[in-house]
């Protein structure tokens, strides 16, 4: 009888470490999650799903899609979905209409967008005299849109008019058809356009404009009740770019499982492959305050604000600081 009390302490003196190394969150926590785009911008929150990201860090996460971003803003600011992978715009528009939405996390913080025309029209001045569809009036397609036909040379409303058709495949599709001659659309959308002869007439990536576009949003009411629900999904987000950088198999499965499976795989790589830059996606995923000032440029006409009071940057620095980041990327 002693000889089997000292197997059975020897047994659990070695399997104690391995016991006490297990994940510290026996229990999830369920959470909704809004994002509103099906494009590459949101394969942070997909892959981070898709991975066991969220698993790994205590979030039962249920991603919920939204067809517009100012639905997914309502839901957020009423805690349906508390969490949100957002265009800065809705975010900012929002807080100045009196909501307490935060940004949490950069995202993609650049105009990772361009403008595609109808396949006979091959030049900026064929442009003149049609019309350019966006989602809606005051959204990133917008802005994109207007920044885009300036850069070419082109007045909005003036030599180009803007209008409203709604979704990316929906604005596609009427450039097809010949309801309007372009829009404004990104990644995997943007690929298959021109696979279907859709032309090129602005890379918005190359014209190198700093913009805070798709990010992780949330609420100051619910960083203070569940400060460290949000601090699990800032340091989800951090992984999750960091298994975008170093993982192109899983990128893929994540972007076919949300995306669709029946997408072509170079459709697909190339999306993945055009998130690969630090000025897309940046590894230490700070919202852009500079991107912050493009959009309240553009957003605020003669309103004052600062970028500082739409961003609470508390839970990235914590994981920079404590070299949680520069870590990740060092066990390449």
């Amino acid at each position: 009888m002693i000889y089997l009390k000292r197997i059975f302490f020897a047994v659990f003196a070695v399997a104690l470490p391995i016991i006490s190394s297990a994940p510290v969150h026996a229990q999830l926590t369920k959470i909704n999650v809004g994002y509103s785009a099906i494009s590459g911008d949101a394969l942070p929150a997909w892959i981070a799903k898709d991975a066991g990201i969220f698993e790994k860090n205590g979030l039962d996460v249920q991603l919920v899609f939204f067809t517009g971003g100012t639905t997914a803003v309502m839901a957020l600011v009423s805690a349906d979905t508390p969490i949100a992978q957002l265009a800065g715009p809705a975010v900012i528009n929002s807080v100045m209409a009196g909501s307490d939405g935060v940004i949490i996390a950069g995202g993609v913080t650049s105009l990772n967008y361009y403008l595609l025309s109808r396949p006979e029209i091959k030049t900026p001045e064929q442009l003149k005299g049609g019309s350019v569809a966006i989602s809606r009036f005051g959204s990133s397609s917008d802005f994109i849109a207007r920044y885009a036909l300036s850069k070419v040379g082109l007045t909005p409303g003036k030599d180009v008019t803007i209008v409203q058709i709604g979704s990316t495949t929906a604005r596609v599709d009427s450039v097809l058809a010949g309801r309007v001659q372009a829009t404004v659309v990104q990644p995997p959308a943007s690929i298959i356009a021109q696979k279907r002869g859709m032309n090129i007439l602005a890379d918005l990536p190359k014209l190198g404009l700093v913009y805070q576009h798709t990010s992780a949003a949330t609420t100051r009411k619910y960083i203070r009740e569940h400060s460290d629900i949000v601090r699990r999904y800032v340091k989800s987000q951090v992984e999750a770019v960091h298994r975008i950088y170093t993982d192109k198999e899983a990128s893929i499965r994540a972007l076919a499982r949300f995306i669709g499976r029946t997408v072509d795989r170079d459709v697909l790589e190339k999306t993945w492959d055009n998130l690969l830059s630090e000025a897309v996606l940046p590894r230490k995923q700070y919202p852009s305050l500079e991107g912050i000032k493009t959009i309240l440029a553009a957003e605020l006409k003669g309103k004052s604000a600062k970028p500082e009071d739409f961003v609470d940057s508390s839970f990235i620095k914590a994981l920079d600081d404590s070299g949680y980041i520069d870590g990740l990327y060092k066990k390449r």
